[in-house]
């Protein structure tokens, strides 16, 4: 009976392992397989963070192996005192604790301590003076990012366009409480804390779209405080900076004329610009070519002619909290202020 009582509880621990294992397992494909995630790298420093990642779970796996040895021994040795088990290994516990609980650890961590300091943090920190080809202003709001390209009157929110293989000096600010601007697939993390500028190199191998995130809370919408990086061709890019730097073109139908009449007449002309109006607000977005994003309030819901109409009509439905208010506005009006919206390319 002892004999079948010690299998269990072997098969149990064993059991015990493999879902840690599993766990463990688990976590690093979730990491992985995300549309933001650190190990989905696309420049150098990005790679440089990933690699650090894998060395700390490497140490990590190495620590829980020697623990899981040692819970394992214990739980043989438990019930039978002075009994030597698997060659003696029981004899040399307190050697085996000190190991894995104290030198093992300690080695890892500084091993981890100087890859991260003398590798990683050369490459993620903020770039030198004179040692980027570009710069642009990225402000945190509650709850969007107001992008502005110094030399040129254009004026974006929530997507950073930057040209590829370019290293750009991204100038980090606060306009109201402390946010955190985070691309995990090209860079590192980097607070905004109000009244002290902070810097971070944005630069990505290829082309596509990285998606970011604010990553320190700063109210109700932060979770919904997206981002996105769109990398693309310098003539690509240079087109797009040309295009966002002139005024709004004028309405052309009849409905996007009554949205215009309806914009300039309504509180949204007191908190949006539009370049070419009167429309000269600074607490919203710059709404000058808002039809050519891609997605509405900071990635929460995709720019669409149907979305643009939701989010007018009830912006604390589909975002509560943010700093929209809801305006008294007739079906008819809604729907021309949309349409304005919409053809503002």
């Amino acid at each position: 009976m002892t004999g079948r009582a010690d299998r269990c509880e072997n098969r149990r621990s064993v059991i015990a392992a493999l879902r840690i294992l599993g766990v463990v397992a688990c976590a690093v494909l979730i990491a992985g397989c995300g549309r933001q995630s650190t190990l989905d790298t696309h420049s150098q420093p990005a790679r440089e963070i990933a690699d650090l990642w894998w060395w700390m779970l490497a140490a990590a796996a190495l620590v829980l192996a020697g623990v899981l040895a040692l819970l394992f021994v214990g739980w043989r040795q438990r019930d039978r005192p002075g009994l030597t088990m698997l060659g003696g290994l029981a004899e040399h516990t307190t050697a085996l604790v000190v190991a894995f609980g104290v030198c093992v650890p300690l080695l890892a961590l500084v091993a981890v301590f100087v890859v991260a300091n003398f590798s990683v943090a050369g490459v993620t920190e903020a770039p030198a003076q004179g040692s980027t080809s570009m710069t642009i202003d990225i402000t945190g709001r509650q709850w969007f990012w107001e992008v502005r390209y110094p030399g040129s009157r254009a004026i974006t929110a929530n997507e950073i366009h930057i040209p590829v293989r370019t290293r750009v000096n991204a100038v980090l600010r606060s306009g109201d409480v402390i946010h955190s601007f985070w691309v995990p697939s090209l860079n590192r993390k980097a607070d905004m804390i109000p009244g002290h500028p902070n810097r971070i190199l944005l630069y990505a191998d290829e082309p596509g779209v990285y998606r970011g995130q604010c990553a320190e809370f700063c109210g109700t919408q932060h979770a919904n405080m997206a981002t996105t990086v769109i990398a693309e061709s310098p003539a690509r890019f240079a087109a797009w900076v040309a295009r966002e730097a002139e005024p709004r073109s004028a309405p052309q139908t009849p409905l996007q004329q009554a949205g215009e009449r309806v914009f300039l007449g309504s509180s949204c002309a007191s908190c949006h610009t539009i370049a070419g109006t009167a429309a000269r607000g600074t607490i919203g977005p710059d709404l000058t070519h808002v039809g050519s994003r891609r997605t509405l309030a900071a990635l929460t819901i995709p720019n669409t002619a149907a979305q643009m109409r939701n989010w007018i009509a009830h912006p604390q439905r589909v975002k509560p909290g943010n700093r929209m208010p809801a305006i008294r506005l007739s079906d008819r009006e809604v729907d021309a202020l949309a349409g304005y919206l919409e053809g503002l390319r």
